[in-house]
């Protein structure tokens, strides 16, 4: 399917994987009782972000994928034509933008109770979100480089963000590479009702 660019896993049966090409695919790795047979795709399609996705991860009941692009857009998708049901349709949404500048999205976590999840970019913003009922929630402080990775602890009550310089301007002077573990509110990251 070509290069692989991001890759996330759930349930220990399936990894999705943002490729070259603009491909998602999903791909079942459960050990089949043919010693032979290998790990089988059961999706490929094309994404429906316009450019390059730079990371996806599966929600964490693993009906659905966020994905971030170069394009400064996260693409929420359900798993309907793979048999697992939602009953929602997927959208997309731009962010991480300033002014006409526009940056890429490096990183997406999920967090690991409630289902909202953390973006963060290039503009050196952490950002959490309701995906399902279409919300922003919070942006964190401003960091003093690009956001290069984060990952919830097992509670989600705190976020380890990686800020670290990510080439989007090439090679030249910049902030040093940090990691940071923020302690995370309730109202930052717990879901808003829909209306």
């Amino acid at each position: 399917p070509g290069k692989a660019f991001s890759m996330d896993s759930v349930d220990g049966k399936r990894v999705v994987v943002a490729t070259s090409g603009r491909r998602t695919c999903i791909i079942d790795v459960r050990m089949p009782a043919d010693e032979d047979a290998s790990a089988k795709i059961v999706l490929d399609r094309e994404s429906s972000l316009k450019y390059q996705t730079r990371t996806v991860r599966f929600f964490p009941d693993g009906k659905g994928l966020a994905m971030g692009s170069i394009e400064g857009r996260v693409a929420i998708e359900f798993l309907d034509e793979i048999g697992v049901e939602s009953g929602k349709k997927k959208y997309a949404f731009k962010c991480h933008r300033a002014g006409d500048t526009v940056y890429p999205v490096n990183a997406i976590a999920f967090h690991p109770q409630l289902g909202t999840f953390a973006t963060g970019g290039c503009d050196g913003t952490v950002v959490t979100w309701d995906g399902l009922n279409k919300k922003k929630l919070t942006t964190l402080p401003k960091f003093a480089t690009s956001i290069a990775a984060l990952a919830f602890n097992h509670n989600g009550t705190e976020l380890a963000i990686a800020s670290s310089y990510t080439f989007e301007e090439g090679e030249r002077e910049h902030p040093r590479d940090e990691i940071f573990v923020r302690e995370i509110l309730d109202h930052e990251c717990k879901p808003k009702s829909s209306k």
